[in-house]
Formats: structure tokens, C-alpha cells, sequence
């Protein structure tokens, strides 16, 4: 078909580093502000949630431990589809037929993926028991569980959409729909916890099908959107849907299975660091809670600097231009970089503002848990730095479909440094949770060096040869 072959100029911007400034900011700030709505829209459930009282917040958060590490995963094993359309496009724009198959293929993952991780998710009640959680939390989180789990095949598709929309200039579109869900999300909590507009109260269970209703309006959304706009609908992802491509499928399992990984270790430490908490305490696991949704609520900006990084660099990737891949990925390693000393300063200056995003610093009830809570905040701000640089370095790599190593190298940063350091710390020491949080820190470290560092070596490690393959 003659439309199939029709070339346009890939969207690698101009040659000089004004202008990759430029183009990085355009890509990245939509990504960075559909990260912070979806940051947001998980507020709205630990808001709702928390009027609900201490018991039914620590549930939600070491069941959400366990199902936001398995949608992590594989929101990095479907979101290999990214670099892949990236190269596509910097290789032979529009690649309409490559860019097609290779979604197709990633909706495929998303579902077969996200029915394999429903079953990971069922294993919380073990994972409770053996870790000695109390009973009345396990009841609760076991009941809150039960229902969750049906949201993960939506959101794993939604995952795919978005790297879709976005590797193709529409980052917007990821941006608009996730603010929409975030109203979405705050309406049904509020109908479904509470027992309003004529639904049945549910009490926490209430936030479990919220997700449920949000995740599937969020994948509406999307479908419409792709249809309506010209330019993603030139591409008919949903067309011929049955149709197999067992070449572009290795590709993302290849490609994304190692971020699959690194993010499990990334998210594995801190959702274990929930399960260290409730041993050493509700007041401590409830300010931890807190505390992390203030550190995550940051990094959302230097993680979506990493997504433009991974699209940036793999259209230069496939390009073949050398000066174009050193240029995007230094520049969103300079900016990432300048974000988080920003969000460390605030985290120094002005921790209770922050923390009453999520509840009431100031009101005597919370005194004990806003104490813990403080002291966690210290310590986020010192790493701060480390982890957007980490974040970005690992988007870069990723351009350049380099996932083996830095998958390694996070295995190796956050289990042995620092879990090792969490458990010497946490319950070796008198520091309990505040040694928990030293050993994160420690973890987050070692990974921005050591990944910095490969990123720096790229041509000597041959990382940047791209290896043609057939469309």
C-alpha cells in the first residue's frame, strides 16, 4: 500500500543542545505531569482511605506493596514497546506497519501479563502470615485485595496506550486522560466508601472497585482518543487485533522482561520496606506510608524525564546519531538532576506542608505518626538527587535497549547494599524505621552511580550500534 511506504522526517529535533533542550522539555513535561496526576489519583484513595482510620490506611498500603510492585513490572514489561517505536521511527518515520505490529503485539503482553499477574497478586495472605502481620490487617487487606486485582488487565493496557500516544508526540493525551481520572477515582471513592449517590457502602473495599471503575474509564478514554486524533489513528493499532507477530513479541519480552526486573527490585525494596514497617510497628508503617507517598510524589517528575530520555535517545538510536543519542541523554540527566535538588530543599524546608497533602500535620491525633513521618522525610531529601539521577540514566540506557546490565545492576543496588543495610539498621539497631529508610537511601546510591557510569561508557561498551532487523 502506497501509504505504508510514504516517508516523513523522524522528530529528533535539531542538531544543537538548545534545541534538544527544547524538544526533551516538550515531550517530558506531559509525561511529568501525567505521572504526578497518577501520583494524585493514588492520593485520592490514601485521602479517602485515611478517614477510615489507621488500621484500614495500613492494610491498603501492604496490599498495595504487593499489587503496585506486580504493575510496575509489568507496566516496564509492556512499556518496552516505547524504544521499539522510537527506533522505528528514527529508523524509517512513520513506519506505520512496524510501529502497528509492535503495539499489537504489547496490547497481547498486556493481557496474557496482567492475567499472570492477578495470580502473584492472590499470594498476599501467605506473604501476610509468614511475614507476622497483625490479623486484623491481614483481614483487611485480604478483603481489599480480592477485588483490586481486577483493575491490573486495564492498567497494564492503559500502560501500552500511553507509551504509544506519547513515543508518537502525543504525550498529552496521557496527561488529559489521567487528570480525568483522577475525578473519576475521587467521585467513586466517594460513592463507594462512604455509601453516596445511591451506591453500597463499602468502607475500604469501596477504594478497591474506585480502581476498578477508574481504570476501565481510563482505557475508554484512550481507545477514543487514538480514534479521534489523525495521526494515531493513521496506524490502526486495533485493527486486525487476532493476528500474531511472534518476532515483535520476543522483541518486548527480550527487551522488557531485564526492566521488568530492575523495577521489581527498585519497587521490591520499597514494598518490602512496607513489610518491615509492620513489624516494627502500625503508627511506623502508616508514617511510612505517608512519608514514601511524599518521596514518590517527587520522583514522578525525573521518572518522566527518563520516559522522554527513552524516547529521545531511541530516535536517535535508530537514526544512528551518535551526537544526537549523547545529546538526549545528557540533557535529561541535567534536568532530572535539577528537579530533585529542588524537591530536596522542600522536603528540608517545608516537610508538614507536604505531608498535609495527604492528611492533618497539625491535629493531635496524628502527633505520633507525623513524628515518624518528619524523620523519614530527612532522609528522603538526602537521596533525592540519587534517585532522580538513577531514574534518568536508566531512560537513557533504555533507548538504546540496554536492559540486561542495569537490571543487574539494580538486583545488585537495592537487595544487597540496601535491603542488607534496611535489615542491619531497622532491627539490629535502636534506629528501627529510620534505619529502614537509611538503608533505601543506600540502595538508590549505588544504582545512580553504577548506572551513570554505564551511560558515560556507552560507546566503549558498543551500547550504541543498532542491529537492523526486518519490518
Amino acid at each position: 500500500m502506497t501509504h505504508e511506504r510514504t516517508y516523513e522526517p523522524p522528530p529528533t529535533g535539531g542538531d544543537g543542545w538548545r534545541d534538544e533542550i527544547a524538544a526533551t522539555y516538550r515531550l517530558a513535561w506531559p509525561l511529568a505531569l501525567a505521572n504526578l496526576l497518577q501520583m494524585l489519583t493514588y492520593a485520592v484513595d490514601v485521602i479517602f482511605v485515611a478517614r477510615l482510620g489507621e488500621a484500614p490506611l495500613a492494610a491498603s498500603a501492604i496490599a498495595v506493596a504487593l499489587f503496585g510492585l506486580v504493575l510496575w513490572a509489568l507496566s516496564g514489561l509492556t512499556g518496552a514497546v516505547a524504544p521499539l517505536i522510537a527506533e522505528e521511527i528514527g529508523a524509517r518515520a512513520p513506519a506505520l506497519r512496524p510501529v502497528r505490529r509492535a503495539t499489537r503485539m504489547a496490547l497481547w503482553l498486556a493481557v496474557l501479563s496482567g492475567i499472570g499477574g492477578m495470580g502473584l497478586c492472590l499470594l498476599l495472605e501467605p506473604a501476610m502470615r509468614i511475614t507476622g502481620q497483625q490479623a486484623e490487617i491481614v483481614d483487611l487487606a485480604v478483603a481489599y485485595n480480592l477485588i483490586i486485582v481486577w483493575s491490573l488487565v486495564p492498567m497494564v493496557i492503559n500502560n501500552v496506550l500511553r507509551n504509544y500516544v506519547s513515543a508518537l508526540g502525543r504525550p498529552i493525551f496521557a496527561t488529559a486522560i489521567t487528570a480525568g481520572g483522577i475525578f473519576v477515582n475521587a467521585a467513586a471513592n466517594y460513592a463507594f466508601i462512604f455509601g453516596h449517590f445511591g451506591a453500597p457502602e463499602l468502607g475500604l473495599r469501596g477504594a478497591a472497585v474506585a480502581t476498578i471503575i477508574t481504570s476501565v474509564a481510563t482505557m475508554a478514554a484512550y481507545a477514543v482518543a487514538i480514534r479521534l486524533d489523525p495521526r494515531l489513528h493513521r496506524y490502526r493499532i486495533f485493527g486486525f487485533w487476532w493476528r500474531p507477530d511472534w518476532a515483535r513479541m520476543w522483541q518486548l519480552v527480550r527487551i522488557g522482561t531485564p526492566i521488568a526486573l530492575t523495577i521489581t527490585a527498585e519497587a521490591g525494596i520499597f514494598g518490602g520496606a512496607a513489610f518491615l514497617m509492620g513489624n516494627i510497628g502500625t503508627s511506623q508503617l502508616a508514617a511510612h506510608t505517608i512519608a514514601l507517598q511524599v518521596a514518590a510524589l517527587a520522583f514522578q517528575i525525573p521518572f518522566g524525564i527518563g520516559q522522554a530520555a527513552t524516547i529521545r535517545v531511541g530516535y536517535f538510536f535508530g537514526s544512528g546519531d551518535r551526537g544526537g543519542m549523547r545529546r538526549a541523554g545528557w540533557t535529561a540527566v541535567t534536568m532530572g538532576t535539577g528537579f530533585m535538588m529542588l524537591t530536596a530543599l522542600a522536603m528540608i524546608l517545608m516537610p508538614k506542608p507536604l505531608l498535609a497533602i495527604y492528611i492533618d500535620p497539625w491535629a493531635p491525633a496524628n502527633a505520633v505518626l507525623v513524628g515518624f513521618a518528619l524523620r523519614y522525610l530527612l532522609i528522603a531529601a538526602a537521596f533525592q538527587l540519587f534517585d532522580g539521577v538513577q531514574a534518568v540514566a536508566a531512560g537513557a540506557l533504555r533507548g538504546l535497549q540496554d536492559t540486561r546490565v542495569p537490571m543487574w545492576i539494580a538486583i545488585f543496588s537495592y537487595w544487597v547494599p540496601g535491603m542488607g543495610t534496611a535489615l542491619t539498621l531497622g532491627f539490629a539497631t535502636p534506629l528501627g524505621g529510620v534505619g529502614v529508610w537509611i538503608g533505601l537511601a543506600t540502595g538508590l546510591v549505588t544504582a545512580a552511580v553504577l548506572l551513570l557510569w554505564r551511560w558515560h561508557a556507552r560507546e566503549r561498551l558498543g551500547l550504541v550500534q543498532r542491529h537492523v532487523r526486518g519490518g
